[in-house]
């Protein structure tokens, strides 16, 4: 695989420092496979095989960090319930 090289404005770099105790490659790759992942660029598989995790792990790791596998309001889930209860329950 082509590795290409980021430069990073020394400012955010002593932002991004103590953020992480992870080399500062590795924070900023998670960041970026994270905000792709938020933006519903990339799958959770996708996601997952970027940054070298199972699946799951995956899924648990972004939802510590905010970012919910199921991104639904209330009224959006009550409809899918109510969907599947008219499906598994025809009238």
């Amino acid at each position: 695989m082509d590795k290409s090289r980021l430069e990073i404005d020394p400012e955010l770099v002593n932002v991004l420092r103590p953020l992480s105790d992870q080399p500062l490659q590795r924070f900023a790759e998670e960041l970026i496979v994270l905000e792709l992942y938020r933006r519903r660029q990339i799958s959770s598989g996708k996601a997952a095989e970027l940054l070298g995790m199972e699946r799951l792990a995956f899924i648990q790791y972004a939802a510590r960090q905010g970012i919910h596998f199921l991104d639904m309001s209330a009224d959006e889930f009550a409809d899918e319930v109510a969907f599947a209860a008219r499906v598994l329950n025809p009238a």
